[in-house]
């Protein structure tokens, strides 16, 4: 089964320095209908103006990964980890037992926007940690290259959740398939573009949750970039 999040009907912040899209009920915006989906907590479509960012503030017992489109993200935390996240890069931050960070433009006159997504750990008051790595463009044209996986497999990030999550790249001819294992779900977010998601056209913003389904096909349409999402 097949359930599409259009992107004009999440939740929307704008605080002039913050562009904000929520796909799931997220601070001020509260929509007990898209409370998450399995382990996916959140997904946040960010936009920051230059020099401006998120001061320090606290998680806890979350796996936060940080994925670039445009710009630059600047990373700092109380682990004494900091650092620029670019296109291609991905970030994983496990706020285990708790951490503070902040993140901010890395340019004083470009906007940054970026992807901010929450997963729910399969256990609370793990250590903290932090990891980045990048994922080139070449290497998730025309296929879902897997970003990050419990066991890190393939060189992926390592989170503390039962899923496994995906980058890929579509132009028009350019198709890939998830593979889903019985009992498996699966959520897929549009970052930017256009890609057909088991032959729905679906864009920028859109999302769509998978149940009781094998196979989950995406084909290029016009310049796509996804995440997909493997869920328990």
């Amino acid at each position: 089964m097949m359930t599409i999040r259009k992107a004009a009907d999440r939740g929307h912040a704008n605080h002039g320095w913050l562009d904000s899209h929520h796909t799931f009920s997220f601070a001020d915006y509260y929509d007990p209908d898209h409370m998450g989906f399995r382990a996916l907590r959140v997904i946040n479509d960010d936009r920051v103006k230059g020099g401006m960012g998120f001061g320090a503030h606290p998680h806890r017992d979350m796996e936060i990964l940080s994925y670039v489109l445009e710009g630059a993200l600047a990373h700092k935390d109380s682990t004494g980890t900091d650092g620029v996240i670019r296109p291609g890069d991905v970030q994983r931050m496990s706020a285990g037992t708790g951490v503070v960070h902040s993140e901010f433009n890395a340019s004083k006159t470009d906007t940054v926007h970026f992807l901010q997504i929450w997963l729910v750990p399969e256990k609370r008051g793990i250590q903290p940690g932090y990891e980045q790595k990048t994922f080139p463009e070449p290497d998730k044209r025309g296929k879902l290259r897997l970003v990050a996986s419990h066991d890190a497999a393939d060189g992926s990030l390592t989170i503390h959740t039962d899923a496994k999550v995906y980058a890929g790249v579509f132009e028009k001819g350019e198709s890939a398939a998830l593979e889903l294992a019985p009992g498996r779900h699966a959520w897929i977010h549009i970052a930017r573009g256009k890609v057909k998601v088991n032959g729905t056209e679906l864009s920028d913003g859109d999302g769509a949750a998978f149940s009781n389904e094998a196979r989950i096909s995406i084909d290029g349409v016009a310049d796509g970039e996804v995440i997909a999402f493997d869920l328990a």
